[in-house]
């Protein structure tokens, strides 16, 4: 995993630890972009990506749905 992706999964795992519900992988891009100092995230779908690689070590449920919605492993 490069350095990138974690710096990648570190925001958005900062946006989830925020959140008080699961969140699309749009609304989370959303939230990450508002973060002026980091780079950017160019797409809903890499968000889901880095998080989906994270629901398979259990570090992030995915919620089925329309669409998924993710939130931090308890």
């Amino acid at each position: 995993m490069s350095a990138g992706e974690y710096d990648r999964y570190d925001r958005i795992r900062g946006v989830l630890a925020d959140a008080d519900e699961p969140l699309t992988a749009r609304e989370i891009l959303a939230l990450v972009e508002e973060c002026d100092e980091c780079e950017a995230i160019d797409s809903p779908h890499r968000v889901a990506t880095v998080l989906g690689r994270r629901a398979e070590r259990g570090e992030v449920e995915v919620i089925a749905g329309q669409p998924y919605r993710y939130r931090l492993a308890t």
